[in-house]
């Protein structure tokens, strides 16, 4: 797990939602406004969104699509626990992301252009610096178990 703490845009936080948990089969008039975001309960993964006017529309699956103005916060954890993320609103669209973050929510993270494929080689890169396991390739096999 890397520990992350910075600025972010909610939109970008959203896409990495919808990417995370719902890319699959999210209507795509949904994809498209940016006041739809997912929520789910449960133990197996949770989104919670902390918005001063929500409205349910549609549940598809485990995940609750909500309409959300005027947001607050959103706090994220992934199925296999190994994700916690919390944003928090500083001043409008823009707010603050912290919390802990897999490999694969990194990678997520750079896909909805959160943070760029850089900052992902950096963060391994340091994790791999204090101790950690080098992540695993495709294959499954450690980084360092591969020949050069």
């Amino acid at each position: 797990m890397v520990e992350l703490d910075f600025t972010c845009n909610l939109e970008g936080f959203r896409r990495f939602l919808i990417n995370s948990t719902c890319r699959s089969f999210i209507p795509e008039s949904y994809m498209r406004d940016p006041e739809v975001f997912p929520e789910k309960e449960g133990d197996q993964g949770s989104i919670y969104i902390e918005a001063v006017d929500k409205v349910d529309l549609k549940k598809i699956r485990d995940i609750t699509f909500v309409n959300a103005r005027d947001i607050l916060g959103v706090i994220y954890t992934s199925k296999s626990g190994n994700t916690k993320l919390k944003w928090r609103e500083q001043r409008g669209r823009f707010g603050r992301l912290t919390g802990e973050a897999s490999a694969n929510s990194l990678v997520n993270l750079s896909m909805a252009r959160v943070i760029s494929p850089d900052d992902v080689e950096a963060l391994l890169g340091e994790q791999g610096q204090e101790g950690g396991a080098p992540p695993p390739d495709e294959q499954g096999e450690a980084a360092s178990d591969i020949p050069q």
